[in-house]
């Protein structure tokens, strides 16, 4: 959080980091809406918050680094919530190096030896795009099945042009 952010909320100012916090400071911390950490809850089964009385949730420090994650994967690179869940499922306890979260958030995660999950379409609006792969990290047969397909959407490209066109004339 910036200082301003921490100056800005007098209570928060000289809270330690290993304090649970509440779904207000965390939603504020991870510039989230309340309702989607509560969303995210019913999807991440890993992610527990504690609750007292009332239903009031509490967020220890691992589930803050969980959210955080959860967020880079979904906002940043570009996963589905499924394709974060099998993330999680797959690296789980065993890889949590890997699953922890970045220093700098709007960096490019490094990425993971081998997942097996694909990212979304595209970024969500609003959410930073994700740096391609640089031309030079893909394999020859890559390269060329990622330059075919190119040849084959400019060509339904041109035919769409073309019937657009005709219709119009």
């Amino acid at each position: 959080m910036s200082e301003t952010g921490e100056a800005a909320s007098g209570r928060r100012g000289n809270k330690r980091a290993a304090v649970f916090r509440t779904i207000g400071e965390v939603s504020e911390d991870l510039d989230l809406p309340a309702h989607v950490l509560r969303f995210w809850e019913s999807k991440f089964p890993q992610l527990k918050p504690l609750k007292r009385g009332g239903g009031r949730r509490y967020y220890r420090p691992e589930d803050i680094a969980l959210l955080s994650r959860i967020r880079q994967c979904l906002y940043q690179e570009g996963y589905t919530i499924r394709g974060v869940q099998k993330l999680l499922a797959e690296g789980g306890s065993s890889n949590t190096r890997e699953m922890s979260p970045s220093l700098f958030p709007l960096d490019p995660a490094p990425a993971p030896a081998v997942v097996a999950v694909r990212p979304a379409r595209s970024p969500r609006r609003g959410a930073a795009a994700a740096e391609p792969a640089p031309a030079a990290a893909l394999s020859p047969q890559a390269r060329g099945n990622l330059e075919a397909a190119m040849r084959e959407l400019l060509t339904v490209r041109d035919l769409v042009n073309r019937l657009l066109a005709h219709k119009k004339g």
